[in-house]
């Protein structure tokens, strides 16, 4: 199983969805959408959201599929969408690292060695008083999913990168923003 968190910070609500295949771009796209769809009501007035990032190999801003993606994402929900990564090193700052050191706390050597036990001891943990929301994705992700160069040009002119900081701080527009 592949884990992906959801952290809202404002809230406190943790979504944990499980991926059954690999981590890739899509399954990160797919997670985020999940989470927004099943929380659209509250979100409702929001023309944007900050996305916090680790420097995973699978959600760079400069991996082509999830820029790919996440212009859909913003054009999908009409949002401009910025991207803040943490630098390398410092994932002791990123809230949704917490989450995961209480879920280890949590599970405390229990043998998950079934898709139902892990998923029944996701549920029971408890971040600032809140159960997770958990759930699974059962799509199978291919690896290596790229989009070409001259493909990803329209896409590209579409992401601003912060002048100081173009690998921490990226901004998408939605198409009628």
């Amino acid at each position: 199983l592949v884990p992906l968190g959801i952290l809202d910070v404002m809230s406190g609500l943790l979504t944990i969805i499980f991926g059954v295949s690999f981590e890739t771009s899509d399954f990160i796209v797919d997670g985020l959408e999940y989470g927004w769809l099943n929380n659209k009501e509250q979100y409702c007035s929001i023309k944007q959201l900050i996305i916090n990032l680790d420097n995973g190999p699978h959600n760079s801003s400069h991996r082509t599929q999830f820029m790919k993606r996440m212009t859909e994402f913003a054009d999908k929900h009409d949002l401009e969408i910025v991207l803040a990564y943490y630098p390398p090193y410092h994932s002791k700052y990123n809230p949704i690292e917490r989450c995961w050191g209480i879920l280890e706390n949590h599970w405390s050597g229990t043998l998950l060695n079934t898709l139902e036990i892990t998923l029944e001891w996701a549920k029971t943990m408890a971040w600032k008083g809140l159960e997770p929301v958990v759930n699974v994705l059962e799509t199978i992700y291919k690896k290596g999913v790229r989009i070409a160069k001259k493909d990803f040009k329209s896409i590209a002119g579409r992401i601003t990168r912060h002048l100081l900081l173009p690998k921490y701080h990226v901004t998408i527009r939605p198409q009628n923003g």
